[in-house]
């Protein structure tokens, strides 16, 4: 260090100035140059390249901006991030860089990992006169015949200087005899040899040895020099010089040869006998690195391998070897060795940027990792191809020199595949090829491109009517691929001019999906409830997904049959049906009409006769309520008979409804009103509710047969001059209800004076006619309609025909 600050001190400081002086411009390639001296002091600027590069100084943290390291290499170089100033690093000594090599670069690169960008940076070493030419270490010997001819030349050794140009060897000096002087050559390589020329005859019994300075300086400023010692012995005469075989010996050898073995032998020949034809050989003019490399044997000529060799270091030694006899006379010959490459050198692989994780909707063309190969073999063997594995959705790019870009060449779905083991390998094209391989792993992170889906396209649910408030109806269930935010799923129904009304119904739990009641229901009421439920994830834009929706309310056995013929009056009394005393088995005395609002076989209705005054008398219809005749009347048969009929569903249990039906046996009315009169109600101390009704029965026959007197005097009244109506007409207004409640109970008393019986809904008011003589303007007889309406079920008109 202290021969170095000396120079230093020593250059111009103008010249440094120049030297330092950048030559700076953006190639075609996107490398920057720079072109600085060696032997700069740690720290030293080397340029701007933040500014080269056209970055804003002032935010240069941002972009990102650093050197891209090779692990195992020196770092000459290092960036000041706050400024992105190029600084040194190490102390750069260009001979040990790049030898003996005419231009010396130094190449890195660096990244802006905001852009994802790579520049090549180009830093060229310009030589300073730092090293002093020298000289081998060992002192050079050489024996001249006395008889040697005045101008013959005797090789030198050569000094080395590592630096370049006018700062390598530009001359030698020799001082210490008047024998002797000196003669430079300068070879087509440009390096200057010298040889010692004889200039006066020698006399070895005058003077045997000669010590003689050699002194090489290069053109430097300041010029350094080096010396060596020449000692010069003179021999006795020797008329016959060595000759090689060969003016140049040539070998090839790989590079793993290993050590001592042979790698070239050199033969030479002396004709003379005797000690000076006694041939020894030695090295001549040789480096330092060749006599640590090579051994050559004195006696047999064998060059054999003493170091290790590499191709990448070297890739060819020549030299030269000499073959002198005991005499002093000498013959030199050129050894050249070719080293052969071998694929030793497996690549370098090495990442220089890399994220571990991206979204899954990168576009393609992402840049995933940014990787730098390497290989110390030359020629195909240092050839690096670098693969993946095809089947996945990324691809290699060479962005510039040796390195390459991992970037997505594929659409990417986190849901199908949540992470990747990317593995790198660099293969170069040797034989056989090497290999190296390093695993990358990556991460997708998620976005919101999915929405939650239901398992159906529609949803079919059902519950029994009646329910508890607060009843668990159905749970609803979507599926989100999507991770964490994105796949949380709310659940809610679907705003709209059903929704006031469906909100009095149901309850959706957003979190679980679960639908309750807010109310019991009546499967009278409502049958069915048609909505749409919603389930919407937690991303952002939230997705979300539609799905129609039916409950069917499903009927239960809650609601008993209702008679809707005969009705039971307010008053207590039961409705009378006539039957002519010559009624055949068969015949239809009424009909027991009932309805239930339940459905299905919860309100399939049937009818039978809980109880009757005379068994067998009348039989009625399971499931049409028709009451027929089953035999004929006998004289015997009470004229009153009492029928309880009950009317039960079939649900499970099973509902039900009786209703009593009382039958008089009379072929018209007047009969009728005097049978009834007559009948003295019969004994049944089982049952008071018999008594009753037959007082009852007795009382309102009283009061009908009071008031059909009237009538019939009325009618008389009016129609005295008709012989046709022997009877007349009578007007039955005002008659209770209670006493002709059905229009099959009065058909065998009206039969002879009419044929037809109409009930509609449309009128207030049913009409009794007679097809012979009565007048159609003028009713017989009327009384209240029946109105037969349960829920939405209405009973549009019922027409009986006599």
């Amino acid at each position: 260090m202290g021969e170095t600050q000396e120079q230093w001190s020593s250059i111009n400081k103008g010249t440094l100035q120049y030297l330092i002086t950048l030559l700076v411009w953006k190639a075609v390639s996107g490398q920057i140059h720079y072109s600085i001296p060696e032997e700069m002091q740690k720290g030293s600027f080397v340029g701007n390249i933040a500014k080269d590069l056209g970055m804003d100084g002032k935010h240069l943290s941002e972009y990102g901006l650093r050197i891209v390291t090779r692990t195992g290499t020196i770092q000459y170089f290092a960036l000041n991030f706050n400024s992105g100033i190029l600084q040194t690093s190490e102390r750069i000594d260009r001979e040990v860089i790049c030898g003996q090599a005419e231009k010396c670069t130094l190449n890195f690169q660096v990244i802006i990992e905001r852009k994802l960008k790579i520049y090549g940076i180009v830093v060229e070493i310009l030589d300073i006169n730092d090293n002093d030419p020298h000289f081998p270490p060992w002192e050079e010997k050489l024996e001249i015949s006395e008889t040697s001819a005045l101008g013959s030349h005797f090789d030198l050794p050569q000094a080395e200087d590592p630096d370049l140009g006018i700062n390598s060897v530009q001359s030698y000096q020799l001082i210490g005899s008047n024998h002797f002087s000196l003669q430079v050559q300068v070879d087509e390589n440009g390096i200057r040899r010298a040889e010692l020329l004889l200039d006066k005859p020698l006399d070895r019994e005058e003077q045997s040895v000669h010590d003689l300075i050699l002194i090489a300086s290069d053109g430097g400023d300041p010029m350094r020099s080096g010396t060596a010692q020449i000692h010069v012995i003179v021999l006795d005469a020797n008329d016959n010089a060595p000759v090689f075989s060969q003016t140049v010996y040539e070998a090839s050898v790989t590079e793993n040869i290993p050590k001592e073995s042979t790698i070239v032998t050199v033969t030479a020949v002396d004709l003379d006998e005797g000690i000076n034809g006694e041939i020894k050989y030695l090295f001549h003019k040789i480096t330092n690195k060749i006599f640590q490399t090579f051994i050559l044997n004195s006696t047999t000529g064998e060059i054999t391998l003493a170091g290790n060799l590499d191709y990448e270091d070297s890739s060819l030694y020549e030299f030269e070897v000499q073959a002198k006899d005991g005499g002093g006379l000498s013959d030199k010959s050129k050894v050249v060795i070719f080293i052969m490459d071998l694929n030793d050198h497996a690549p370098e692989l090495e990442v220089t940027y890399l994220t571990s994780h991206i979204l899954e909707n990168s576009p393609i063309g992402t840049v995933v990792a940014i990787l730098n190969v390497q290989d110390s073999d030359s020629g195909s063997n240092g050839e690096i191809t670098c693969s993946i594995d095809p089947s996945l959705p990324f691809q290699l790019k060479k962005s510039m020199d040796n390195f390459y870009s991992l970037v997505t060449d594929g659409v990417l779905d986190r849901e199908q595949v949540a992470s990747y083991s990317i593995t790198l390998t660099a293969t170069d094209h040797g034989i056989p090829p090497l290999s190296t391989a390093t695993v990358i792993g990556l991460s997708l992170l998620d976005t919101n491109d999915n929405p939650p889906l239901f398992a159906e396209s529609a949803y079919t649910t059902y519950l029994l009517e009646n329910n508890l408030r607060g009843a668990s109806i159905f749970s609803f269930r979507a599926n989100d691929p999507d991770w964490e935010e994105n796949s949380r799923i709310t659940y809610s129904t679907i705003t709209g001019h059903v929704q006031s009304l469906l909100s009095s119904y149901l309850s959706i739990n957003s979190e679980s999906g679960v639908v309750y009641a807010l109310s019991s229901f009546d499967y009278e009421e409502i049958r069915e409830i048609n909505f749409w439920v919603k389930a919407q994830d937690g991303g952002s834009p939230p997705l979300s997904s539609n799905v129609s929706v039916t409950l069917f309310i499903l009927d239960q056995n809650d609601n008993d049959p209702q008679i809707l013929y005969p009705s039971t009056p307010t008053d207590g009394s039961t409705g009378v049906e006539l039957a002519p005393h010559s009624s055949e088995p068969g015949y239809l005395v009424t009909k027991v009409v009932a309805v239930d609002a339940d459905s299905g076989q919860n309100g399939w209705l049937s009818y039978q006769l809980l109880k009757a005054t005379e068994p067998g008398l009348f039989s009625i219809g399971l499931h049409t309520g028709e009451i027929r005749t089953a035999r004929f009347f006998l004289d015997k048969d009470a004229l009153r008979q009492s029928l309880v009929v009950l009317v039960k569903d079939n649900g499970q249990p099973p509902l039900s409804a009786s209703v009593t039906v009382t039958v008089v046996l009379a072929d018209s009315i007047p009969e009728s009103l005097s049978d009834i009169s007559s009948i003295s109600a019969p004994a049944d101390p089982q049952s008071d509710l018999t008594f009753y009704l037959v007082v009852a029965v007795a009382f309102v026959s009283c009061l009908f047969f009071t008031f059909l007197l009237v009538l019939l005097a009325i009618r008389v009244y009016r129609w005295r001059t008709s012989q046709l109506c022997h009877s007349g007409s009578m007007n039955f207004n005002g008659v209770p209800v209670s006493q002709f409640v059905g229009i099959d109970g009065v058909r065998a008393f009206l039969h002879s004076y009419c044929q037809e019986v109409s009930l509609t809904t449309d009128s207030r008011k049913n009409q009794f006619c007679s097809q012979q003589t009565c007048d159609t303007n003028d009713p017989i007889l009327t009384f209240e309609d029946l109105n037969l309406n349960n829920g939405d079920q209405v009973v549009q008109e019922l027409e009986l025909h006599v």
